[in-house]
């Protein structure tokens, strides 16, 4: 299903994908959420951070639902800002030995990836998990071939959605906004797109539901990364992929 956004024309219109398939040379993606499903890893090192701390660990819903603004906004979520950096300590140490713990690509991410890579397009992970550890995942799941930059938290001073971290990204891809779009699940997403005028299609993949996300509404939103690869870049259905990536 294709839910476009009321407040702009709508790229269920033929002309607007066209449009956009043509303007299109960068796409940022982000990462957890979107392009993989890194949420059981993340959620093993909350619980693990939180039980050290002497606190009942969150359940595996709530700490989903709190992803997205890095790991020291999701502790402060979950523990207080007070006991915050305690806990991110605690994640870190238990995240580094159990990264790989259920961590997968998501449907349509490495055929997106690769078709998209191989028509020129320029392609990036824009993220706030770690930039080491962002770089790790992409490395381990075959994603960095295709990639020519992975950014993330500690690569600068910023965050999404601060439009200074956005403008980095563009720049250190000497990309312009009017010719790139980012690829997200969360409002940080749409929010860091929107700063800087660029067209952000959101999937439902990650934290926030379809409602969720339109109510900030992005340029589309779109069920998961098939369909967007379907309508706005003429990705033939089925995408040419394996199952389960």
């Amino acid at each position: 299903m294709i839910y476009a956004n009321p407040f702009q024309k709508s790229i269920m219109d033929p002309d607007e994908s066209n449009e956009a398939r043509g303007a299109i040379r960068t796409v940022l993606f982000d990462l957890d959420g979107t392009l993989v499903d890194h949420y059981e890893a993340i959620h093993a090192a909350c619980a693990h951070a939180m039980r050290e701390l002497g606190l009942e660990p969150a359940d595996y819903e709530r700490v989903r639902q709190t992803v997205g603004g890095s790991i020291p906004v999701t502790m402060s979520r979950l523990v207080g800002a007070e006991r915050a950096p305690e806990a991110v300590a605690l994640f870190r140490k238990y995240f580094d030995r159990n990264w790989r713990e259920g961590l997968r690509p998501l449907r349509g991410a490495t055929a997106l990836l690769r078709t998209l890579h191989g028509r020129g397009i320029q392609l990036a992970v824009f993220t706030n998990k770690d930039g080491d550890s962002a770089r790790r995942v992409c490395d381990h799941l075959g994603f960095t071939g295709f990639l020519e930059r992975v950014m993330g938290a500690g690569d600068s001073p910023w965050r999404k959605p601060q439009p200074e971290y956005t403008q980095w990204a563009l720049t250190q891809l000497q990309a312009q906004p009017e010719h790139s779009c980012l690829v997200g699940d969360s409002p940080w997403d749409i929010e860091a797109a929107r700063t800087v005028g660029m067209r952000v299609y959101a999937v439902p993949t990650g934290s926030d539901d379809a409602e969720q996300l339109a109510a900030h509404h992005p340029t589309a939103l779109f069920d998961d990364l098939v369909a967007l690869g379907i309508r706005v870049f003429g990705m033939p259905d089925p995408l040419p992929t394996t199952t389960g990536s």
